[in-house]
């Protein structure tokens, strides 16, 4: 235990964040960081925690390996996310040791682990474009969100992009099954393909490619990643995570759920739990939506299928979430060219 700390038992120290957190939270989220921090007060009960002060991140890991064997990864991204707040709280008030909310951490969450209707809009979809376009033109955000929402890859995929993999003349990408060198495409060799993007889409890559806001480096097998990090060919999490923070709605304009940017947690800059947020989207929601934007917009289903690697059933079982009257619209403009 460190000596600077204040002791704190975990049902007082949850009361308390929960009455911090009323004034500037709706009541369904209040309930929400309720239920899911009760799972964390008896799973300290359980191993005989009583003072958090004498938490560790070997005990945090502990506690999502108990609560991994009855959630799924999304639920458990979630009740990550509110004892990353609860955490961060408590060290501000001296209850636990400073950087401890940052030593919990659920799985990756896999792609597609979602409800089949959590998707990107097409409104939000353009909104956050205008705003990329405007202010952070060719920045790696504006790379990131403009390859997911043209092609409809997965994470995986603009994940394993090299420099060497851009088709200047063509305005195309290039997608490799590299699994020796460190990428792999989910569906091995059948899911190599050149995907077109168009003179417009390619223009902020081509941006992006000389911007500061590109690190020059090669990733552990000497490759040229296109998006990069400061060290290197960023991983699965760390896209995830830029993602759930670009696509919150106070990025690019006010918010829709009546909080206030400076005292809501899933705001707070970088180190927020971002996907915390209910309009924040992961990269396998934006395949989604961009998916169904295709099909919104006549694009066939076979090319659909073809250009995003996915099955027509999977296609229509897992990424087609058009409202009724949308398909029929698509229906009545084939129709009266026919």
């Amino acid at each position: 235990m460190t000596d600077d700390l204040e002791p704190l038992s975990p049902q007082e120290g949850i009361e308390s964040f929960l009455r911090h957190r009323e004034v500037s939270v709706r009541q369904s989220t209040l309930y929400n960081s309720k239920t899911r921090l009760n799972f964390f007060r008896a799973w300290c009960a359980e191993r005989e925690i009583e003072n958090l002060n004498e938490l560790t991140g070997r005990d945090l890991a502990d506690f999502v390996s108990w609560r991994q064997r009855d959630v799924k990864p999304i639920t458990l991204q979630k009740q990550v996310s509110t004892i990353r707040m609860f955490l961060r709280w408590a060290a501000d008030i001296e209850a636990v040791t400073e950087g401890l909310a940052e030593k919990v951490h659920a799985p990756e969450l896999p792609d597609g682990s979602e409800a089949k209707d959590v998707h990107i809009t097409q409104e939000h979809a353009d909104e956050l474009l205008r705003y990329l376009m405007r202010y952070h033109r060719g920045s790696r955000n504006h790379v990131l969100f403009s390859i997911l929402w043209r092609t409809g890859m997965r994470r995986s995929a603009l994940r394993s992009l090299d420099v060497k993999d851009l088709q200047p003349d063509d305005h195309a990408l290039v997608l490799e099954h590299r699994p020796d060198t460190g990428t792999h495409l989910k569906n091995g060799k059948d899911g190599e393909r050149w995907v077109y993007l168009g003179p417009h889409w390619y223009e902020p890559i081509n941006q992006y490619l000389s911007s500061p806001d590109r690190h020059d480096v090669t990733d552990d097998h000497g490759r040229r990643p296109l998006i990069t990090s400061p060290y290197g060919r960023p991983c699965g999490t760390t896209i995830y995570k830029w993602i759930t923070r670009l696509t919150r709605p106070c990025t690019f304009g006010e918010c829709p759920h009546d909080r206030n940017p400076r005292n809501c947690e899933a705001a707070s800059g970088n180190s927020g739990p971002a996907n915390d947020c209910p309009s924040s989207r992961s990269p396998h929601a934006i395949r989604r939506g961009a998916i169904t934007s295709h099909l919104n917009n006549d694009v066939s289903p076979e090319l659909v299928s073809e250009r995003c690697d996915v099955s027509l059933g999977t296609l229509y079982k897992h990424y087609d979430v058009r409202t009724d009257r949308e398909k029929m619209a698509v229906r009545k403009r084939q129709m009266e060219e026919f």
